[in-house]
C-alpha cells in the first residue's frame, strides 16, 4: 500500500464473515468492535447467552475471547499465505458477568514481525495472545492465555 491508501475494513470483514466460518459465535451475538494490526476488540450480548444462574454462560466467555486471535491475524498476516489456528487456550473466570461483555487483546509490531519471520522461514510459528474480557462497567469478568499458530496454507 502506498500513502494515502485506505486499509481494509477488517472489523467488516470479520463480522460479515462469522455467520458462515463460526456459525454458533454469529448465533450468540459475537461482534467484532474494532479489528487492525495487532488489535482486536469484540463483544457480545448477555440477552440470549445467560445461564441458569442468570449470568452469562461461561462458553460464551470462552468464545468472545478465542476469536480475538482469528481477528487479529486477518488483520496483522498475508492471509492468502497463512492462516491462523489456536492450539491452547487458557481462561481464568474472575466475577460472573451480568452485562454484556467486550474483550480484547493486542500483539506488538515487534512481535508481529517475529512471527511473520518465522513462518515464513518455517512454515508456521506459533505465538502467544493473551486477552481480557469486561462487564460494561469496566470491571474483569475472564482473562485468556491463548497459545496460537500462524501456518502457511498447504501444511
Amino acid at each position: 500500500m502506498t500513502d494515502g491508501d485506505e486499509q481494509p475494513p477488517f472489523t467488516d470483514i470479520m463480522n460479515s464473515a462469522l455467520e458462515f466460518t463460526i456459525p454458533a459465535a454469529h448465533r450468540m451475538g459475537v461482534k467484532a468492535l474494532d479489528v487492525r494490526r495487532g488489535f482486536a476488540a469484540t463483544s457480545v450480548p448477555i440477552e440470549g447467552n445467560g445461564n441458569h444462574f442468570g449470568v452469562m454462560y461461561a462458553g460464551v466467555l470462552f468464545t468472545v475471547a478465542e476469536l480475538l486471535g482469528g481477528a487479529i491475524s486477518i488483520a496483522s498476516f498475508d492471509n492468502a499465505e497463512y492462516y491462523p489456528l489456536v492450539k491452547d487456550i487458557q481462561i481464568t473466570f474472575k466475577r460472573p458477568a451480568k452485562t454484556d461483555v467486550t474483550a480484547d487483546a493486542s500483539l506488538s509490531d515487534d512481535e508481529i514481525t517475529r512471527i511473520t519471520a518465522e513462518a515464513a522461514a518455517n512454515g508456521k510459528c506459533d505465538f502467544v495472545l493473551e486477552s481480557v474480557v469486561t462487564d460494561s462497567a469496566g470491571e474483569t469478568v475472564a482473562t485468556t492465555k491463548g497459545l496460537y499458530q500462524l501456518r502457511a496454507h498447504g501444511r
